[in-house]
């Protein structure tokens, strides 16, 4: 493709994604978006399958006569947050808002679709899978039940994600895991309530609470060898009505993120064994509810060798990542084939929000990169030779 027509179709992406980004929608609900990538695939050429796992999109592209193929997975998902960017193309939607850059993901991938349609410079197949609900609800579980890799078979599958916290341009990537699993409780603490001003006649799960709450946060120094990382945080705690009232019940909420399954184990356990001993001790019942909603993201050492690789052959700067504690449920398909996740750093003048923050927005300046990686990604596993 030559150089003003890659502008061209930068150009055209960046409108696209401002116009996602002006119509966001939540997880399972991405019937404007999958639309639109639907009828972009198609007006290039490529094979479009709908509804997969929900609201996903994939998109085959194949060419030459290789049986080699892979995955290139971008996510589609808004966040429930108000926007506050005063941008000119900010949410029109109250209470929704890309604040994760989702609305950039689906837009470099796009981009790279219709670059490899237009050149075919490669021999295999190409899927691009546009994933539904990334923020907390599973789409990736819900397209690999679906039957994401025997209906579209990958040998490997990669994801990009942009960082704020890295210079734009930089691509950065680890063998192993490089996001924990994230498990999330609420616990309750349960009495027969009664009256403040007699507290000898009434077991207090206010002040169980407090007590377990100083235990749990105990877990991760004491318990978990120190050579591992993990976390667990209390974000939740809920009790009582009237000041002269002894509440009969007390939730408790958080989450623990760690990237080992046996490291998992041991904080669950140990969680489970000091809210059944704080009860006791205080004559209380209790109820547990614990969920490992995603797994650690993890890794293929080869895959991720690959991505250095590619990232090399476009001239960008590289980066080892050093895990993060956020979650991805990247991780259901990185369980189901092996690849690796990237993250392209987006740093610059107009981006400096974080990541979930209401002022956050995609740089734009990153798009024309992850379009080129993503296409340098094919030739690494597919080669012709990168076009320049």
């Amino acid at each position: 493709m030559a150089h003003s027509e890659f502008d061209d179709l930068v150009a055209d992406m960046v409108l696209l994604r401002r116009d996602i980004h002006s119509h966001p929608e939540l997880g399972f609900e991405e019937m404007r978006t999958a639309a639109l990538i639907a009828a972009r695939l198609r007006a290039a050429g490529i094979e479009v399958h709908e509804g997969v796992g929900g609201t996903g999109v994939v998109g085959v592209l194949r060419n030459g006569d290789s049986a080699r193929s892979i995955g290139l997975r971008a996510d589609m998902d808004a966040l429930p947050v108000q926007e506050e960017t005063g941008l000119p193309y900010a949410s029109r939607h109250d209470g929704i808002f890309h604040g994760c850059g989702h609305d950039g993901h689906v837009a470099m991938l796009l981009g790279a679709a219709l670059h490899l349609a237009r050149t075919r410079r490669f021999n295999g197949t190409v899927n691009f899978i546009f994933q539904p609900a990334e923020e907390g609800l599973a789409g990736g579980r819900a397209m690999v039940e679906d039957g994401l890799f025997r209906r579209f078979p990958c040998d490997r599958v990669f994801a990009l994600h942009n960082w704020p916290e890295l210079p734009l341009g930089t691509v950065a990537t680890c063998p192993g895991p490089i996001m924990a699993a994230a498990d999330r409780f609420e616990i309750a603490l349960v009495g027969r309530g009664g009256h403040a001003a007699m507290p000898y006649d009434t077991p207090d799960a206010i002040m169980a609470a407090g007590v377990l709450i100083a235990q749990l946060n105990s877990i991760i120094s004491r318990d978990v060898n120190p050579t591992a990382s993990a976390v667990l945080s209390i974000t939740q705690v809920h009790g009582g009505h009237a000041h002269n009232v002894i509440p009969a019940r007390v939730t408790l909420g958080g989450t623990v993120r760690s990237f080992d399954a046996d490291v998992q184990h041991v904080i669950e356990t140990r969680l489970r064994e000091m809210v059944a001993g704080t009860a006791q001790s205080f004559g209380l019942d209790f109820e547990i509810h614990y969920d490992r909603y995603y797994p650690a993201t993890i890794n293929d050492e080869d895959a991720a060798a690959e991505v250095f690789s590619a990232a090399a052959s476009i001239g960008a700067d590289i980066a080892s990542a050093r895990p993060a504690f956020t979650s991805e449920d990247f991780a259901f398909m990185l369980q189901a084939c092996k690849g690796a996740y990237i993250w392209l750093g987006q740093a610059g003048e107009g981006a400096g929000a974080p990541l979930h923050n209401p002022r956050f927005d995609f740089n734009d300046d990153a798009l024309p990169i992850g379009v080129h990686l993503h296409v340098a990604l094919v030739d690494a596993w597919l080669g012709f030779g990168y076009p320049t």
